[in-house]
């Protein structure tokens, strides 16, 4: 089961390094500037919570922390449903039966785009390697 926006335009769902890179202007952030251009990007619920646990973990202050959330207006969220929940059981069931554990995060962001079908764009392509029918897009 996967889903689709209505729209022409390619979806891609973004890992949360590559949104971190963007965010903090890191040079690496650069290296996929084309794999976003003219794409809609996707942001699984993992990478939104793991990106709002920074200024909860570090103290920013508000300004900094409402910067942050303007930033990720760029994404579109993906929601957690049964279609992303069926595919984190499939991610982490498979990782079991072939001895290749994946992180429960890691899971969670294969398993969306999986459920839509779309690339996922990541600096860290070797989380995802043994994850079957995920397209994944790496500079690195």
């Amino acid at each position: 089961m996967t889903k689709s926006f209505s729209s022409d335009i390619d979806i891609v769902v973004v890992d949360t390094n590559v949104v971190s890179y963007i965010w903090k202007r890191d040079t690496r952030g650069t290296l996929y500037t084309p794999h976003l251009t003219g794409r809609q990007w996707l942001m699984a619920a993992q990478t939104f919570a793991e990106l709002e646990a920074w200024p909860l973990k570090n103290g920013w202050g508000a300004a900094r922390h409402e910067a942050l959330r303007n930033y990720l207006n760029n994404y579109t969220f993906a929601e957690v449903d049964k279609a992303v929940c069926l595919q984190w059981a499939k991610v982490q069931a498979n990782a079991k039966r072939i001895g290749r554990l994946i992180s429960e995060a890691d899971a969670w962001i294969a398993a969306t785009a999986l459920a839509f079908a779309a690339p996922l764009i990541t600096h860290n392509p070797d989380d995802f390697k043994y994850v079957p029918g995920l397209t994944v897009i790496s500079e690195k």
